[in-house]
Parts: C-alpha cells; structure tokens; sequence
C-alpha cells in the first residue's frame, strides 16, 4: 500500500555483472533518481498557459550508472533485463519505446549546446507503467541528470526549471507528445510535503504546504493504461487552440485560454463549435478551480478543496471528455467513503490513476473499500499507493557494495 523503495545496492550489483567498468571501479558509480508526479488540481492547463497544482511524489525512477568515454548510452531495465541503446552523435527517431525518452533527453540537451558524456546504466521504478503519475517525465529528468558531464546543474548554468523545460522539449519533439511543463516541472522542482503552485505563463511558482499531519494523499492506479501518443491528447490541444483563434477574431488581446474568462466565454459562445465551447469551458473553470484551491488549503478550508476536486472531476468528464469508466468508478468509490476529503482524476486521462486526500484513520477503510468494490464494478484489480510528496531530480548517495 506505500511506496516501495529501490534497493540501490541491488541496481549497483546487477550494473557490476554486466559492465565490467563499473565491476572494476565501483566508485565511479552513481545513481540519478526522477520523482513520479501526482497533479493535485489544474488538469489540461499547462498547455493553455494556465495554473497547475502538482506534487512530486516519492514513487521514482532511479538509474545506477557509469559514465563512458564512447559517446554510447545502454541502459538495462532491472526488472527484465531489456536493453536499449543509441549513439550520442547519432541519435535515433522515436519509435515507441522507452528508451525514446532518454534519447530525446540527450537530443534535447544536445540542441543546448550542453556537455553529454555516454553511460552504461540500470534502471529500475516504482512507479506504475502508463499511470497517469508521469513514469515519462520521472524518466526523462533521470536521464537528464544522468547524461550531463558533469552532473552538476550549476555547472551548465542551469536550473530545475530549466531543466524542466529541455526536458519538455524532448517530450514534444523528439517523443510527440504536446504535453505543457507540468510532469516535467513537477519531477525536476518538487518540494517534500508540499505542492507546487505554477503559472505556465510567466513560470512563476511557489511551494503550498499540505495538511500532512492528519492527512495523506493517496493515488489509485485503476488497471486501465493510456498511451498517449494513441490518444486524443494531441486533439484536445488542437481544440483549445481552435477556440482561442475563434475568439481572438473578435478580442485581440487573447493569445491562450489563459486570457478568457467565463463571462468573455459566454459572450462569444455562438462563434465556437460545440466541442470547443465544451473544451474551452473547462479550461476556464480548471483555472478558476485552481486558485480557489490554494485559498482553501491556505485558510485549511479542507471542505472546498474537496469541492473543487469533483468539480474538476465532473469537468474533465463531461466537458473535456478524458475521463474513463473506471476512473469515474474510483471517484465515486472515494465519494462514497468517509474521511475521504477529495477525489479526482489526476493527470492526463484516458485512463490511469486517481489522487485523493484522505484523513489518516480512514485510510485502512479507504483501501478496503477500493478493493472490495472496484473489481465488482470494473472487472479490474486496482493498485492503492500512499505516497508522500518528494524532492524534485537529482542526484543520490547510494552504499558501494564490495
């Protein structure tokens, strides 16, 4: 039910028996960790320059490894012992494949002008695959601290924001995601025991403390994975744009949803199509829910962080129409137990993982009744994960096993 840790001594003994390098001098190892994410509030604003309410989380992707002199990256996967690699001079087109990501991360950094050495390395994760808690972005902030020689961030002049968005980039050129910054600000920026306020605009953030003293967020993976280069995320977003060259046809000074608000929505609601009128409405009303969610967890007004979760919920459901069968049965499940204070999808959609706060003595009752229902009502098994909001990427120290 909590969040498993990577054993780093395990990841470091599997990289001594395939890498004579690193059986040879174990000190040159070094392990580069990436924090899944769960988005408290703000879904499908980031790329409409709107506000988000991430958290990083402490389900991660780590990769032990030993930088190399040939300009080859091979990375293994702990769990099986899949292997992918490219060449740093020669880096390949996506072809959907995880390993994708971190060649786009080395493209991306790359494009930068930033120093890149090769590395042989393993990776391991506790984040659940195609969840909904950005297992992508936790992978390309790994590689990114991995790739940079050396891997330090102030010796590029760089900072996690940027880094986030070289990150980002990879995700929507190389991968062809057009994803906004949140995952990636989100893995790169967390704060431990807060969330992380960001205006996708102006990039301006700030860290909100969360009531963890009686309280614990709890993400419920529902067994329905999403791939979202096959989704309709690229069509929301082409949606959105489509609304705002409508609008802005008669406001000028619009250049994102960002720059609507409800009542201008309804003033120029004849001129949009159904469907972005319906786009459109909730990425007004998420920015709204948004701030209005920051209010409450300020004045501890835990009833209207609640209610803005079901109505984001509801939103995304009816209006931007990224919900699922199954997560909309994991929100109704949470609704319906007490000491459950808020339930909402998180992330992306299609699929994937719900995010809840709950109060600490209900959490044994919470997961009891996600076990015992959900299969009843979606044929499928749920996974329940406590977890704790994390540190952003880096590097960490790790035991040398001799």
């Amino acid at each position: 039910m909590t969040a498993s840790a990577i054993d780093p001594g395990v990841m470091t003994d599997r990289l001594r028996e395939i890498e004579p390098a690193a059986a040879a001098d174990p000190g040159t190892i070094r392990i580069a960790r990436g924090p899944g994410r769960v988005n408290l509030i703000g879904e499908h604003t980031d790329y409409n320059e709107g506000f988000v309410l991430p958290a990083a989380i402490d389900l991660e992707l780590r990769i032990a490894f030993v930088p190399s002199d040939d300009r080859r990256v091979e990375i293994t996967l702990l769990e099986n012992g899949e292997r992918h690699g490219f060449d740093l001079d020669a880096i390949p087109p996506a072809a959907g494949r995880w390993i994708d990501h971190v060649a786009g991360t080395a493209w991306s950094l790359r494009e930068a002008g930033l120093q890149l050495h090769g590395l042989r390395g393993v990776l391991a994760s506790t984040i659940p695959t195609s969840s909904g808690l950005s297992s992508s972005a936790a992978l390309q902030l790994s590689s990114a601290w991995a790739l940079l020689d050396p891997p330090e961030l102030a010796a590029h002049g760089l900072d996690p924001l940027r880094l986030a968005q070289l990150c980002q980039r990879a995700e929507n050129e190389h991968v062809g995601v057009r994803s906004g910054i949140m995952d990636q600000f989100a893995s790169a920026s967390g704060r431990a025991g807060h969330a992380l306020l960001l205006d996708c605009r102006s990039l301006e953030h700030r860290a909100i403390p969360l009531p963890t003293e009686e309280h614990v967020l709890v993400a419920c993976d529902t067994d329905a994975p999403r791939r979202l280069e096959s989704s309709e995320y690229n069509t929301r977003r082409a949606e959105c744009e489509a609304a705002v060259a409508a609008i802005a046809a008669v406001e000028p000074g619009v250049h994102s949803l960002r720059d609507v608000d409800s009542a201008m929505l309804a003033r120029h609601a004849d001129r949009l199509e159904p469907t972005w009128h319906r786009r459109a409405r909730h990425v007004v009303g998420e920015n709204e829910r948004v701030l209005r969610t920051i209010a409450a967890f300020e004045s501890d007004d835990l009833a209207t962080v609640g209610e803005m979760f079901a109505a984001s919920h509801a939103s995304l459901r009816d209006d931007y129409e990224v919900t699922s069968p199954e997560l909309d049965a994991m929100v109704a499940i949470a609704a319906g137990t007490p000491g459950v204070v808020a339930a909402r999808m998180t992330g992306a959609g299609f699929g994937g993982c719900t995010v809840n706060l709950v109060r600490r003595p209900a959490v044994e009752a919470f997961v009891a009744a996600v076990e015992r229902d959900y299969p009843a009502r979606t044929g499928r098994t749920p996974r329940v994960l406590v977890v704790d909001a994390a540190e952003g990427a880096g590097l960490v120290a790790h035991p040398i096993h001799s």
